[in-house]
């Protein structure tokens, strides 16, 4: 099977590949194949880590990763849980996103010499984006990150949100002659919505009590609904004190308020929880004002991490922070709760007094609106 459809399983040639292959996936299922494993994996990664990639890349072959597609597909199915299906869906067009960012910056040496990626063109042509996104002839640069394109506002409205932020509004682009100008990284943006919206094309499938394939995988999805149940629930938490946030959260907002960017676990980690706070976007973007945190990445990622309940699984556990080199056990803090959001719900109930942030920040603001009107 291709490399690339391995790489991208959304290309319509690479759902052709597995539809035309000799595969059988009740077999598949039924022998245990590796295929199974790493659906399994790519959906619990979806879940709880915001991401497709494996752990353990090198143990599967380009057939197990193309056929682990449609294999998390059904599983996800099975879970019976729109909010999951929808972070599948999010994480799927995240690591495609992640992986041609990766191919378009590859040297042209590295192409030259085989290996496997995909260009710009190739994704337009895809979802017949090809005419309705140009190269700026006016703003192009030597730096490809750099290069600025138009967009047919059509197209625009479809893959964008105005959710995404105030400049993505129609009224605050520069609108001439029916397109848009945009730079790489909006048009990422919307490619990324085209991904999105393409995973989850004919999702959830449906199954009869007695399907074959759904019992088949009974396991797997066990291993799914337990993982997710053992995750640790907390009640809602209406008060935001920094102060007894856990070691390794103050640890990030302390590295990025001295301006070192985070690593992609870090942000992740973070983020998660803050928005498990029930923290809004626009809070957390004022939260982190003056950091290393962008606003509009902030957004972003906090738009994933959310639902329409809030958010559907707590940050990752101390245990896989660790993993990450995030946590630390600083002052044994495993002891008190072995979850960011658990520690700190334990922290409130212990406190004999705290003030919200969200109160210091408002008087901060009045005290200053008071000395600039003096």
């Amino acid at each position: 099977m291709d490399r690339l459809h391995a790489r991208y399983p959304f290309l319509q040639a690479a759902r052709t590949a597995v539809a035309t292959a000799d595969v059988s996936l009740p077999a598949m299922v039924a022998e245990g194949a590796p295929a199974v494993e790493r659906g399994r994996e790519r959906v619990e990664r979806a879940l709880t880590e915001g991401t497709v990639e494996s752990e353990t890349p090198d143990t599967y072959d380009e057939r197990a990763e193309l056929l682990s597609y449609p294999i998390a597909r059904i599983l996800v199915s099975i879970l019976e849980s729109e909010a999951a299906i929808e972070k599948y869906a999010r994480a799927e067009a995240r690591t495609a996103i992640e992986r041609l960012v990766t191919d378009l910056d590859r040297d042209d040496e590295l192409r030259s010499i085989g290996t496997v990626s995909i260009d710009l063109n190739d994704v337009l042509r895809e979802f017949d984006l090809e005419d309705a996104v140009r190269s700026d002839s006016d703003r192009r640069s030597a730096d490809p990150s750099r290069t600025r394109y138009r967009i047919d506002v059509g197209p625009y409205l479809e893959l964008s949100s105005r959710e995404w932020g105030d400049r993505w509004r129609l009224v605050n682009r520069e609108l001439a002659d029916g397109s848009i100008p945009i730079d790489r990284e909006d048009l990422l943006r919307c490619l990324e919505r085209a991904i999105h919206d393409r995973v989850l094309e004919g999702l959830p499938f449906e199954f009869a009590d007695d399907d074959e394939l759904a019992a088949e995988l009974s396991s797997e999805v066990e291993d799914l609904r337990r993982l997710l149940s053992e995750r640790p629930r907390v009640g809602a938490i209406e008060v935001i004190v920094p102060d007894l946030f856990p070691p390794c959260m103050r640890n990030l907002i302390e590295k990025t308020e001295r301006g070192t960017e985070l690593s992609a676990p870090e942000e992740f980690a973070l983020m998660a929880f803050l928005t498990g706070l029930d923290m809004s976007p626009e809070e957390v973007v004022t939260f982190c004002e003056g950091t290393s945190l962008d606003a509009e990445a902030i957004r972003y990622q906090t738009e994933f991490l959310r639902d329409d309940t809030g958010t559907q699984y707590p940050p990752p556990t101390c245990e896989t922070l660790s993993a990450y080199g995030i946590c630390h056990n600083e002052e044994d803090h495993w002891q008190v709760a072995g979850d960011p959001l658990a520690y700190y719900e334990r922290r409130l109930e212990t406190a004999d007094e705290v003030v919200d942030w969200r109160e210091r920040a408002a008087a901060n603001g009045a005290n200053g609106d008071a000395d600039a009107d003096a």
